[in-house]
């Protein structure tokens, strides 16, 4: 009798769970997602795991790398596995599709990119972002400088590190700050070939006790090596060096070296301070293409990082599970849309 007393008393209170969800599909705890459901992002609620109670905002506005695939599958996977309500923000065009064939403003400076519900970036736990080239409205912009004001942790992935174009101008007590500054590096050239030799990660042996690396056996994708220092502008003193990237000859994971080509570091931590003060840390990798992710040790990595930014240190695991959730068939990485098959879709297409 006491049993069924108990089981009908949380049935009026609407809070059975199964599996860590509630009957009305939140947690267990009875808390919402902290972004509103619309039709210009995509939504994950947390199902329990150390990850519960934490926001984690990813933004996917890059025109080559297909993450408007890659995004949303680590979003599933870091809410199903993890516990994280996490939430995707797309580069969209007016028509309200996400739009990867938005073109750089090389040509048309007067041209503006949009990324609808950068506000929500504000209350996040930690940014995951990958764009490319974006020249966004100062009302954007400044979501994106708040946030390198606010002391908590980034994960810039690939072409972040030339995320922007023209626009308004970061700056900390009133000098301007360039992503290379603020990240460790930026992109300077193709190391590997570009779209024909493929990246084997290795370990910096001295660092592999780090807590990012924890877990992580193999790293290998199809994108290119970036060159993101030379000899003036030099690996920073104050970024720790976690991988090396190896060029590859081809794009086949078990091909030869380019030993032409030395390694160069493809995954680094820093900290950064802004305007307030506050220091926040900085996970650059720049490996992340869609097919990259296909890699388990690439997934690794980006979760563990997400961990260790948010100081969830001994909660990481090396055997935590990264495994994607449901299909995942990235397209192939270039510009030649029609043929690979890219297209503007509604965000709700890569849910």
């Amino acid at each position: 009798m006491h049993r069924i007393f108990l089981t009908l008393f949380f049935i009026c209170c609407g809070a059975v769970s199964y599996n860590g969800l509630s009957a009305q599909g939140n947690l267990a705890t009875g808390d919402k997602h902290p972004v509103p459901e619309s039709d210009l992002w995509l939504t994950y609620s947390g199902s329990g795991g150390a990850g519960q109670g934490k926001h984690v905002v990813l933004i996917a506005a890059e025109q080559e790398y297909r993450c408007e695939q890659a995004m949303p599958m680590l979003a599933k996977m870091l809410s199903t596995h993890h516990g994280f309500d996490c939430t995707v923000l797309f580069s969209m065009n007016e028509n309200g599709e996400v739009d990867p064939t938005l073109e750089a403003p090389f040509k048309d400076k007067a041209k503006r990119h949009s990324i609808p519900g950068l506000k929500y970036i504000a209350d996040a736990d930690c940014v995951i972002w990958l764009s490319r080239f974006m020249q966004l409205p100062d009302g954007q912009m400044k979501h994106f400088h708040d946030y390198f004001d606010s002391g908590k942790p980034l994960i810039a992935l690939r072409t972040a590190n030339h995320g922007f174009y023209g626009g308004k101008r970061y700056a900390v007590n009133g000098k301007a700050v360039s992503l290379r500054e603020m990240l460790g590096g930026t992109f300077m050239g193709h190391h590997g070939g570009w779209h024909r030799e493929s990246t084997r990660g290795i370990v910096v042996p001295k660092n592999k006790t780090h807590p990012i690396l924890t877990g992580v056996t193999d790293i290998w994708g199809t994108s290119d090596v970036y060159r993101c220092h030379k000899d003036m502008d030099s690996f920073p003193d104050d970024c720790t060096a976690l991988v090396m990237g190896q060029p590859l000859i081809n794009l086949e994971q078990d091909a030869p070296a380019n030993n032409k080509k030395e390694p160069l570091p493809v995954a680094w931590t820093k900290t950064w301070t802004g305007n307030k003060g506050l220091s926040s840390k900085i996970f650059h990798f720049t490996m992340g293409s869609a097919e990259d992710f296909e890699n388990e040790g690439v997934r690794r990595l980006t979760v563990n990082a997400v961990y260790w930014g948010l100081g969830l240190v001994r909660q990481i695991k090396p055997d935590s599970s990264v495994e994607i959730i449901g299909d995942y068939k990235p397209l192939k990485p270039g510009f030649n849309y029609e043929k690979l098959g890219v297209k503007p879709r509604k965000p709700s297409f890569y849910k």
